[in-house]
């Protein structure tokens, strides 16, 4: 399907275009909701079970839609989700080959096309919120055994044997008693007509092979070896090249292009575009392409002077977050417990803070892309980044004027996820691969530039939070109140589905905390932001930990509590928390405070945090030092109770990158708006963490057995408040904003 060599058509010149809006949005703007296409139709012929009289099944069960055995035995897998560096492969193959009796390394795994089947998570398809594996462990069990049964009824009819005569034994079906045997390959076809039962036993755990074990990861070898396909990598015959220029305010329009022709004229230029929001230039290459962009004299439309309609020309970061302080309450109820105003009323003593946290990018290496062709019969292929197969499916169809099943998408490996790739209206280029495909004739890929990347990715909101919480004659928390002001990713693009006042990804992080304060108010202040706003890896928990668990140590303080006697003592009530609290002490030799002199000498601390983010639960400590005016962190330890593990090898990874993010944000990331524009359009305005910064991650897993919780998320957000509770132990001052770069520090 694909052919990456770089074989192009002769150029032709095409004029100035203005692609209708219409067009380019469809059901993406204003309300379109990542809801579209996530309830799915009933499942029609395509999605048939096995055997004559079956019925549309359940999604999960059909096993004709997942499995492809093949004649050596091994396994073409259709995954439902997608992988992007999770590791969601390795652990489908697991987890299905566990119950299937075949060894994972024999497994091919491809995300599946849309299609009913596939809508895993409770209805919905989704590769998301730390979701994949626990919302489908159970199921793809199911799958693997009822093959597995299925193969072993095939080979009862073949060799003419009561069934319960046979075993199994990688990927092959053994009549012990006469020394035969049949490889799946071979009974695939009789298997797969049979009607698939409903009663299959699954595995006592105890005999598990596979599942719990760190088996090596599927697609190592190609990553290591270059032969992983990104949708960067995508090249199909005949294929052209677009790069495209945005407004430089969000929300205005190309006016006019004053020098079109000289453009047209340059080597290579095949056609020059105007779509909503952006202009394009199409080449026979992409650097072509994109200096001929960047040759464009464009005339934009002015933005509003104030309101939403636009990013105002007076918009910036801190009026922002001015916004957000000044947001009159009370607000709506999120949570509530106890008697909060009697309590206050009695306190010995009221503790009050405010905390913020910045915009941020997604800043991913792997730079948007997607690739259009139109078939001669009209219909539409689209080759994207994507987190929900069925949802692209139908803005593309939208944008195509295309039925849904005349748009063919394909899902390549993902360049990172954290939130990206959902569609997030004009930060998404596949709309216009698609319009642009529709005006040459030709099949093209667009690829936005780095810049152009930092100046339409959408961010993760920049939030804020005011506590306060009164103390008791001994030094503990009787009561806290919490106000939570912004917006966040579900309000804005879920808000059809989840409908309610108050946002879930706005106060996630601050509610249903485990500590025993008896009394409790979480309000909610929804103030919406002008800017395309979006998830990000651990949504709210990455700020709200950090300004929770902060706040925390700011009670230690004023009750005189030691920070890490101060959890444990709330945590009475959980056996289960306090069991991961104790455990990354353990795993950090022990919890100390601080401040204290290091073995080479450096003036180091400690800080300590938690969080119960994605179905899991952490615990966190950081070692930190000053160096040079700014924080220098050595060591984390994070302890994680997943509930239960399928692998791991990958679960440590994801704990070590969901860390280095963390921290990432904790000391450096911040997109910054001044006169309605982003400031920093590539990474030498807007650093990462860089390997000198790396420090050494600890992790313990913790199999406390409750039900099974997130990997991909969970080990973000107690890096932020553990980093900061050691620099405050070093400084004497509690750090309020992220990130620590906007401050010069120095020991206490």
């Amino acid at each position: 399907m694909t052919d990456r060599s770089p074989r192009t058509r002769p150029a032709r010149r095409e004029p100035v275009r203005n692609l209708s809006r219409r067009g380019f949005l469809g059901a993406a703007s204003g309300a379109l909701v990542l809801g579209v296409g996530l309830r799915l139709a009933p499942a029609t012929a395509q999605t048939r079970a096995e055997g004559p009289a079956a019925v549309a099944p359940k999604p999960g069960t059909r096993v004709a839609a997942f499995l492809e055995i093949r004649p050596d035995d091994s396994v073409r897998l259709l995954s439902p989700f997608v992988e992007g560096g999770q590791g969601i492969n390795t652990g489908l193959a697991q987890t299905i080959g566990e119950e299937l009796d075949l060894d994972p390394a024999r497994f091919a795994v491809e995300c599946a096309p849309p299609g009913p089947d596939y809508a895993v998570v409770n209805g919905l398809r989704m590769t998301g919120g730390s979701f994949s594996t626990r919302s489908s462990f159970e199921a793809m069990r199911r799958l693997g055994a009822t093959a597995r049964e299925m193969l072993l009824r095939a080979a009862a009819a073949e060799l003419a044997v009561p069934q319960a005569s046979l075993t199994t034994g990688n990927g092959r079906v053994i009549h012990a008693a006469s020394g035969r045997s049949l490889g799946y390959g071979v009974l695939a076809a009789a298997a797969l007509a049979l009607q698939p039962r409903d009663d299959v036993a699954l595995k006592d755990p105890k005999d598990f092979r596979w599942i719990g074990k760190p088996v090596a990861r599927l697609d190592m070898r190609d990553k290591s070896t270059g032969r992983a396909v990104y949708s960067i990598d995508i090249r199909l015959d005949g294929m052209v090249h677009a790069a495209i220029r945005h407004a430089p305010h969000l929300g205005t329009e190309p006016e006019a292009i004053t020098n079109a022709a000289e453009v047209r004229a340059m080597p290579g230029v095949q056609a020059v575009e105007r779509l909503p929001g952006a202009v394009a230039v199409v080449a026979d290459t992409w650097w072509r392409a994109r200096t001929a962009a960047e040759a464009l004299q464009v005339t934009w439309s002015r933005p509003a002077s104030e309101g939403v309609a636009t990013v105002s020309a007076g918009f910036s970061s801190a009026a922002m977050l001015a916004a957000l302080r000044d947001a009159p309450g009370p607000g709506v109820p999120a949570e509530q417990a106890g008697d909060p105003d009697a309590a206050f009323a009695g306190a010995t003593r009221v503790v009050e803070a405010a905390y913020d946290a910045p915009y941020l990018a997604h800043a991913q290496l792997e730079p948007p892309s997607a690739v259009a062709r139109f078939a001669p019969d009209g219909s539409l292929d689209l080759w994207v980044p994507n987190q929900m197969p069925e949802l692209f499916q139908q803005v593309a169809a939208k944008t195509a004027g295309l039925q849904p099943d005349q748009v063919r998408i394909h899902s390549p490996m993902l360049g990172g996820f954290f939130g990206r790739h959902f569609h997030y209206g004009p930060a998404s280029p596949f709309p216009q691969a698609i319009l642009l495909a529709k005006a040459t004739g030709r099949p093209v890929r667009v690829l936005w530039s780095r810049e152009e990347e930092f100046g339409m990715d959408a961010l993760r909101p920049l939030s804020f939070a005011r506590f306060k919480a009164a103390l008791g004659p001994d030094g503990m928390p009787v009561a806290l109140e919490t106000t939570a002001v912004g917006e966040g990713p579900i309000g804005r693009w879920f808000g059809a589905l989840f409908k309610g006042p108050v946002d879930s990804s706005v106060v996630e992080g601050l509610d249903q905390k485990p500590y025993a304060i008896p009394n409790r108010r979480l309000t909610y202040v929804k103030v919406p932001h002008p800017v395309t706003i979006a998830f990000w890896r651990s949504v709210g928990h990455s700020m709200n930990d950090y300004f929770y668990e902060s706040f925390l140590d700011e009670i230690a303080q004023a009750g005189g509590q030691d920070p890490f006697a101060l959890r444990m003592t709330l945590l009475k009530d959980s056996a289960r928390h306090r069991t991961l609290l104790q455990a990354v002490a353990d795993l950090a030799g022990g919890w100390t405070r601080g401040p204290f002199q290091a073995a080479n000498g450096t003036r180091r601390a400690r800080g300590v945090s938690m969080a119960s983010p994605f179905g899991s639960e952490t615990a966190t400590i950081a070692e930190v030092s000053l160096e040079n005016g700014e924080a220098r962190v050595h060591d984390l330890w994070i302890a994680i109770d997943p509930g239960r593990v399928v692998n791991p090898a990958i679960v440590k990874r994801q704990v070590e990158s969901a860390a280095a993010l963390g921290l990432s944000s904790t000391l450096l990331e911040q997109v910054v708006y001044e006169g309605g524009q982003r400031q920093a359009r590539n990474f030498d305005a807007y650093p990462i963490l860089d390997r000198a910064r790396m420090p050494r991650v600890h992790v313990a897993i913790v199999e406390s057995g409750a039900p099974m919780g997130g990997i991909g998320e969970p080990g973000l957000p107690g890096v932020p408040p553990a980093v900061v509770n050691a620099v405050a132990a070093l400084t004497g001052r509690r750090l309020r904003s992220l990130p620590l770069a906007k401050e010069t520090l120095s020991g206490a």
